[in-house]
């Protein structure tokens, strides 16, 4: 089944009859089908950042069409487009990106809390989350108190607090060492066989080959997609 799809995607910064203006996409089409890990690769300055912002509602392309879960959110408001991110995209930054001031179960409850669910519902997934990404023990610690792996481990929990359509992981494994990236790519590996489709960022080509499948950008436009 297709989770998500984007169609003719073309994305330009600044005015595009302006010889100043940066075609980052240049008329991408792919469809995303669930319980699938694509990995995205290119060189710096192929597009995948503008990719992975455009599927993640957080940029809006120029042209063409993005399909996710049925709707075609390129045509949606601000407002439409925030609830779609909130509801529907679980992101993995690099940096974590962990509130520092806020326990393991705070982070993970943030999202919830935006979502309006209650208080006792919000801990008691937060703890289920906690729990499956093996962080029960220390779901009461800071940022500061743990170790990398283990605030990559509590970002993934909070890539899954809303049961997302998409998990878009950017560069997920870099500021870890070897040991602990594959500790990492184990776990997305368990939520792609439970059903998850999970769109990785990277320039590891030992990543790339842990996915199921590869896309290469190029000066905005694909240049490979192969199954792995």
């Amino acid at each position: 089944m297709t989770i998500a799809s984007v169609q003719n995607l073309t994305k330009y910064y600044g005015d595009p009859e302006s010889a100043l203006s940066v075609r980052a996409l240049n008329s991408v089409s792919i469809d995303f089908e669930e319980a699938e890990s694509v990995a995205v690769c290119g060189q710096s300055g192929s597009g995948k950042s503008t990719l992975m912002n455009v599927l993640g509602c957080l940029d809006r392309p120029s042209f063409g069409r993005y399909v996710l879960g049925g709707v075609d959110v390129a045509t949606l408001d601000d407002d439409s487009l925030s609830n779609i991110r909130g509801r529907r995209i679980g992101f993995v930054f690099q940096s974590f990106n962990l509130i520092a001031q806020l326990t393991v179960l705070e982070n993970l409850e943030v999202p919830m809390f935006y979502q309006g669910l209650p208080r006792p519902d919000r801990q008691r997934k937060a703890m289920e989350l906690a729990e499956r990404v093996g962080l029960a023990d220390r779901a009461t610690h800071r940022p500061y108190e743990l170790s990398g792996g283990q605030q990559q481990r509590a970002a993934i929990a909070r890539s899954l607090v809303n049961d997302p359509l998409l998990i878009l992981a950017d560069e997920p494994t870099g500021n870890l060492d070897s040991e602990t990236s594959a500790t990492i790519l184990r776990l997305f590996d368990d939520l792609r066989l439970e059903g998850r489709t999970i769109i990785i960022v990277t320039h590891e080509q030992d990543i790339a080959r842990r996915c199921n499948r590869t896309i290469t950008l190029q000066d905005g436009r694909i240049v490979q997609d192969t199954r792995n």
